[in-house]
């Protein structure tokens, strides 16, 4: 289980690598706003997903 974990924090880190980067190419380079910026928003998302699964339990 705790390679699973790992592997899907891994892939989900390379979402927001690539969601990032390509909202940035979208908004500033194609002028397309609205694209880039919905990728920015899923970045931001799937970011705080995972800060919230590495964060340690109080147990």
């Amino acid at each position: 289980m705790l390679l699973a974990a790992n592997i899907a924090l891994s892939v989900a880190m390379l979402a927001v690598f690539a969601l990032g980067a390509g909202g940035i190419y979208l908004w500033a380079k194609r002028g397309e706003k609205q694209r880039g910026l919905l990728m920015l928003a899923a970045a931001i998302v799937i970011l705080a997903n995972v800060l919230i699964w590495t964060v340690p339990n109080s147990s």
